[in-house]
């Protein structure tokens, strides 16, 4: 492993399919990107606006955040619509769903995992934020929202959200995401893994050194065990890396797909 140290969900998948087939097939790998809690698909405008300009065919996928095998199944419809290999890409809580989503895929032959979990079969968010010191998102939590399902989502509370989430971006740009934020169901975080593509696919990995979602550590510890090829660990960043440094995360996804 090489380390760098740097400065009504169905049918809009089911749409977004549709416009993946329509596009030209492409040399170059298509790029699913997939967003994590408290976020959302905006979030990687940035590292998108890198990747068209280089040439790269890239879905932003819808994730439900209702649930790892649920949100999985999402990603795989988007997934199974693309006609040529994919490079899945996921932020926080959506590396438990790619890593889910990506196994019997055959089209996807590169995983990057971006401030994001890797779990292991029977694994859950929850249990791997907890492995290594370091998290400090439960304190930052508002009270639960009760679904009408009877289950609960949870939201960071607006205040604490520039400084625990996004702490290296402009005040103004953090309060935006904060209004703008996507709950993730509680039970989401608590659903174990039942299989890791990364046992199987190359991963590369980017987190910043900074972030309190998920610790270092703990991203240091999943790097290591899925044997990536490559981990960069951007000095100073916060949990939401491809915001604050675009530039590091495109080209790390850039590394990803030009490998052999």
């Amino acid at each position: 492993m090489k380390k760098l140290i740097t400065g009504g969900l169905v049918i809009a998948a089911a749409l977004l399919a549709t416009d993946a087939q329509a596009e030209p097939t492409s040399a170059k790998p298509t790029v699913v990107l997939v967003h994590g809690a408290f976020a959302d698909s905006s979030s990687w405008n940035g590292v998108i606006t890198i990747l068209e300009r280089d040439g790269y065919t890239v879905v932003a996928a819808p994730n439900p955040l209702r649930g790892v095998r649920v949100d999985a199944d999402v990603v795989t419809s988007v997934v199974k619509s693309i006609d040529g290999p994919v490079v899945l890409v996921g932020h926080s809580y959506a590396g438990s769903v790619i890593s889910e989503a990506a196994v019997g895929q055959s089209n996807v032959k590169k995983l990057v995992y971006v401030a994001a979990f890797a779990p292991d079969a029977g694994e859950t968010a929850l249990g791997l934020t907890g492995k290594f010191p370091g998290s400090t998102l439960g304190p930052a939590l508002a009270p639960p929202v009760q679904q009408i399902s009877g289950g609960n989502d949870l939201y960071i509370l607006q205040a604490r959200f520039p400084d625990q989430f996004a702490a290296d971006l402009p005040m103004a740009q953090a309060r935006l995401m904060a209004a703008g934020q996507r709950p993730i169901s509680e039970s989401a975080l608590s659903e174990a893994s039942t299989e890791a593509a990364w046992r199987n696919v190359p991963s590369w990995f980017i987190y910043g050194d900074k972030d309190k979602n998920i610790p270092p550590a703990v991203q240091s510890f999943m790097a290591a065990r899925a044997k990536a090829r490559q981990t960069v660990v951007v000095k100073g960043a916060s949990h939401v890396v491809m915001v604050s440094h675009a530039p590091e995360v495109a080209g790390l996804i850039e590394r990803a797909a030009s490998a052999r």
